[in-house]
């Protein structure tokens, strides 16, 4: 039986992990669990989207203030059993109809331009906004560690992957300045473990 469709959706249950709370749109699509001693942060429920307008929304959104700087920092892993399965990092996030994010997923942009690179939400569909240059972020299964930074004043977001750089994972935007973090994917189950927020809010 195939999931329904949720065009509607919007982050109003909350959960707790990693010292953090989070705001997601289906409780009980997420779970937070203990795998070998360590803390994993689950969405373990993959649901379809509308196709008009085409952009994510199963993500868990940090309860902060609107950030002027953030490094969010965590390992992930990608749905093994999908060799483009993607992981997304929410940032700048104003609203579900206003926010940027990274796309990293087992195969590159040039390969498939709508995957892997920098994201952005105005209203409608997702534009991709980074170059298509470099690998496929998560190309080998398992854990990885990333880490997002994304400062306002500039407008400048940067994502390494197992401590590189990757040019499709780079981008300059301006138009949304402030905003909150998250974690999540596109339509894809996703974990993540050992998750860092470091950030300076709006004064």
């Amino acid at each position: 039986m195939s999931l329904p469709l949720l065009p509607a959706l919007r982050a109003a249950d909350t959960l707790e992990a990693f010292g953090i709370r989070w705001s997601v749109p289906l409780l009980h699509d997420w779970k937070v669990e203990q795998v070998d001693g360590v803390d994993m942060l689950r969405l373990a429920t993959a649901r379809p989207m509308e196709a008009n307008p085409r952009r994510p929304f199963q993500y868990a959104l940090a309860v902060t203030p609107p950030l002027t700087k953030v490094t969010l920092e965590c390992e992930t892993r990608r749905d093994p059993a999908k060799k483009s399965g993607s992981v997304i990092l929410v940032y700048a996030w104003k609203g579900p109809d206003h926010f940027n994010y990274a796309h990293l997923s087992g195969d590159s942009a040039s390969e498939q331009p709508v995957h892997n690179g920098i994201f952005h939400v105005y209203g409608g569909d997702r534009v991709r906004i980074s170059s298509d240059r470099g690998p496929g972020a998560l190309a080998v299964p398992g854990w990885h560690s990333i880490r997002l930074t994304y400062d306002a004043a500039s407008g400048l977001v940067e994502t390494q992957v197992d401590g590189f750089p990757n040019p499709s994972l780079r981008a300059v935007d301006l138009s949304l300045e402030v905003g909150r973090v998250g974690l999540g994917s596109f339509f894809d189950t996703a974990d993540f473990r050992n998750v860092k927020l470091t950030y300076e809010p709006l004064s």
